[in-house]
């Protein structure tokens, strides 16, 4: 298996594709890397041998009745645990789910299954996609692999953790307001929100509907432009779904003449100097390889979080209020309706989840919606104005994806602010609709991954990916994996 473990799905493909490979071995070797590592990582909820080695052997026959090999042929992905797949536990890390086998697949993994992709395992997550450190699980926290005492990020951690530890190449996560990138910086991996729309939500559990996305996650930025392409595209079933379809990066251009913003407000008091280090040399070698840096302003930042915070909890109240023990889940008994409702809903939903249902309510409660939710509505078309003069003069923004490196497990669950400020450079992008894509920069004193966060305009995808290649070009990271 070590021969297979660290290579890139275009490799995996490549070898399958020429017969150097077949599906079932690629699927056994990475089923075997999980059997050894997840009792340790718990990245993974469910993992899915039968499934897997079907896939890969209906490929294998395929392959040697003639007929073409798809874009992923043969290729293991995790998918996180708050998207539908049929007939496979979705449980979105949480009790009153628990044991849910949903009668259909979202449209992403019709999509992989299409392109060839063989399904090995869900991935571990914060309760409903609610956290920054996948400490929320109902099943146990993930653990970074490169330091198994602390956080691999959240909510799409077991993602960031599967791929980061070798579990598979490429995953799947969601992301509301960085919980694909903040993991991805904190397992030293790469991970795209794409643009708000460019994915289809059919088949993803809802949390914050106006900012849910769902995004790849890999080990290098060409498997995240492939699985991206591959995701990709209108869906008819998703309202919020945009028209335009897939498209390819060209790597071959690289930066020359591209202007790359620096927000100052990214740099600010509270982001750790090594990290601000780390993506200061990736604005070095973009600038060495032709790009211009500029400085730009993002005044409304410091107030994204609390924006952020209000918004989502009150679309999370509404869209949680689907699970009562009669449509949804999970059914605790009661005396009558009344107590059935209350009893299902605090024992099956966690303290967090219970959190953010009681602020999304209370903001959106007679009295309160005018002070608290419509201000935070405007305060978020602020930020969006910000990044909209931001890009007259700056074709990308450079910043960091987390103003610190991965933090200790138990160090931030009794301070849910400290927490929720570990998001506070991610949370803009996803106000405003944007593309952002993290890919790792560098490493700290401690061996912990640092990653940098690119942000474009809309549909601007091919933009970063190109810019993220140049950068991990010169950085040189991809060889150093955890031990």
């Amino acid at each position: 298996m070590t021969g297979l473990r660290w290579q890139s799905a275009e490799e995996l493909h490549r070898a399958v594709s020429a017969g150097e490979l077949s599906c079932t071995e690629a699927a056994r070797a990475c089923l075997d890397v999980i059997a050894a590592v997840n009792p340790t990582l718990n990245a993974l909820i469910t993992v899915t041998p039968e499934t897997a080695l079907e896939q890969a052997g209906e490929l294998d026959a395929a392959r040697a009745g003639g007929g073409a090999m798809p874009a992923l042929a043969g290729v293991p992905v995790v998918v996180k645990d708050n998207i539908c797949t049929r007939g496979i536990p979705t449980t979105c890390g949480s009790r009153i789910l628990s044991g849910y086998r949903p009668p259909y697949d979202a449209t992403v993994v019709e999509r992989l299954r299409a392109a060839g992709a063989v399904l090995v395992g869900k991935a571990n997550l914060d309760e409903f996609a609610m956290g920054s450190s996948n400490e929320n699980s109902a099943f146990g926290p993930a653990r970074n692999p490169w330091d198994l005492e602390r956080v691999p990020g959240g909510s799409s951690g077991g993602s960031a953790a599967s791929v980061a530890a070798g579990m598979a190449p490429l995953a799947l996560g969601s992301d509301t307001g960085g919980s694909i990138r903040q993991p991805a910086s904190f397992c030293g991996v790469v991970g795209l929100r794409p643009t708000y729309g460019r994915v289809s939500r059919y088949g993803l559990t809802a949390f914050a509907s106006s900012m849910d996305q769902i995004g790849p996650v890999t080990r290098t930025v060409e498997d995240n432009a492939r699985l991206f392409s591959v995701i990709s595209g209108h869906d008819p079933r998703d309202a919020t779904s945009l028209t335009a379809g897939p498209e390819s990066p060209a790597f071959e251009e690289g930066v020359r003449g591209l202007r790359i913003g620096i927000p100052a407000e990214y740099f600010a008091e509270g982001t750790d100097s090594e990290v601000a280090a780390a993506v200061n040399r990736s604005a070095s070698l973009l600038e060495e390889a032709g790009a211009s840096l500029v400085e730009v302003a993002l005044p409304h930042t410091s107030y994204a979080v609390a924006t952020y915070y209000i918004v989502a909890n009150a679309e999370a109240s509404s869209n949680l209020a689907r699970y009562d023990g009669i449509r949804y889940g999970t059914r605790a008994a009661g005396r009558d309706l009344a107590e059935q409702y209350e009893r299902t809903r605090s024992e099956g939903f966690g303290a967090e989840v219970k959190r953010r249902i009681l602020v999304g309510t209370y903001v959106l409660s007679a009295g309160y919606r005018e002070a608290y939710y419509e201000s935070a509505q405007r305060c978020r078309t602020l930020i969006a104005q910000d990044f909209q003069r931001a890009f007259e003069s700056a074709d990308v923004l450079l910043g960091p994806a987390a103003p610190a490196p991965a933090f200790p497990l138990g160090s931030r669950t009794d301070d849910p602010l400290a927490m929720y400020l570990s998001d506070a450079y991610t949370i803009p992008a996803s106000l405003a609709g944007l593309p952002a894509l993290s890919f790792p920069c560098g490493f700290s004193k401690q061996g912990l991954p640092i990653g940098a966060q690119l942000t474009g305009k809309a549909m601007s995808e091919a933009v970063l990916y190109r810019t993220a290649r140049v950068c991990e070009e010169g950085l040189g990271l991809l060889d150093r994996h955890p031990k």
